[in-house]
């Protein structure tokens, strides 16, 4: 099997972790034995990391997943008078300051993990501790390398390069409604261009662009390195991609991704308000910042681990650089425009 595809596989596979309850030694599953995580569907932490959390402290792990990180916090939101949780995982760049608006996350944690001064490091502007950085990331446009050489054609380098009459209907992008990367992507283009971002997406609809759902879509289906039948060699996905579309007995990747086209997102881990075991919360959070779980966070999350002292996987060392000057919103910006920003591309039509 292709690494390419490799990578669809892994990731539909950790959907599979879904609702999984790990019960501690001591065979309870009350309130007072079990922790509560929820987190986006593409949580990876697999269930013989988290067993290591309930050898050491006796607590079960129950996973619920509440959809993308933003389906996620609008529910954290809906239920905080009666949170589903004791902890949540997951909350990213774009959604951090609203969870922390509407009040769902609890005053900061007491920790103790070694990577605490490397998740500082990612603080959220304006936070007093309440979140606390897990990993990171930067979504980038990624180019099909050998489409581009097999016709003698040089990717784009920018986001400007995009609208280039060369590059028609070559981008596929999933939604800014409907996924993370998606609108990470949005924010990259409004970072980029200021108040004439509508102008840039009318352009770049007029340049061809399809949208997808999701990022699944997006890759796997209608990139032409995804693994399928797609036919568009450019494709919103992360800088972390490329490494696993390494073939098979092969030292380099077919794709890259396209560094001046780069949003950077973190997410975070914080208590919930309200919680039922804010204490097994607390062991959970620092639990995500050792480096047991910090060690795995690449090839489980396919994010950056914020702890400073874990080996990276060589292939990333070699293939998946971080942008050096990626594209950034405010966050309280994106949290005061988001809806505005949102129905404003909806109205576009785009794709």
């Amino acid at each position: 099997m292709a690494n390419t595809q490799r990578l669809v596989v892994v990731l539909v596979a950790a959907l599979g972790l879904a609702g999984c309850s790990l019960v501690g030694a001591s065979g309870s599953d009350t309130s007072d034995g079990t922790v509560t995580l929820v987190t986006h569907d593409s949580f990876g932490i697999g269930e013989d990391i988290l067993a290591q959390f309930t050898a050491e402290t006796g607590l079960a792990v129950q996973v619920v997943t509440l959809g993308d990180a933003g389906s996620m916090v609008n529910q954290l939101v809906l239920t905080r008078g009666a949170p589903l949780g004791d902890v949540v995982f997951g909350v990213d760049t774009t959604f951090a300051t609203r969870a922390l608006d509407e009040g769902v996350i609890a005053p900061a944690p007491r920790l103790s993990a070694p990577a605490l001064a490397d998740a500082q490091a990612h603080a959220l502007a304006g936070d007093d501790g309440r979140l606390v950085a897990i990993d990171y990331g930067d979504v980038c446009v990624n180019a099909d390398l050998v489409w581009f050489a097999e016709r003698g054609v040089d990717p784009p380098t920018t986001l400007e390069d995009l609208l280039a009459e060369q590059y028609r209907g070559l981008l596929v992008t999933p939604s800014p409604v409907t996924s993370s990367p998606g609108f990470a992507f949005l924010l990259a283009t409004i970072a980029a261009t200021g108040e004439q971002w509508p102008t840039y997406w009318a352009d770049l609809d007029a340049n061809g662009v399809q949208v997808a759902a999701g990022w699944s879509d997006a890759y796997a289906s209608a990139f032409t390195a995804g693994g399928g039948n797609g036919d568009r060699p450019l494709v919103v996905s992360y800088d972390t991609s490329p490494p696993y579309t390494i073939p098979d007995g092969g030292t380099e990747p077919t794709t890259a991704a396209l560094l001046g086209t780069c949003f950077r997102q973190t997410e975070y881990a914080g208590v919930l308000a309200g919680a039922k075991n804010p204490d097994g919360a607390a062991l959970l959070v620092d639990f995500l910042l050792s480096d047991t779980v910090q060690q795995v966070v690449a090839t489980t999350m396919y994010m950056y681990p914020v702890s400073t002292s874990v080996t990276l996987p060589a292939e990333w060392v070699a293939w998946a650089p971080l942008a050096d000057e990626p594209f950034a919103v405010d966050p309280a910006t994106i949290t005061a425009n988001r809806e505005q920003w949102l129905n404003t591309w909806a109205d576009l039509g785009v794709g």
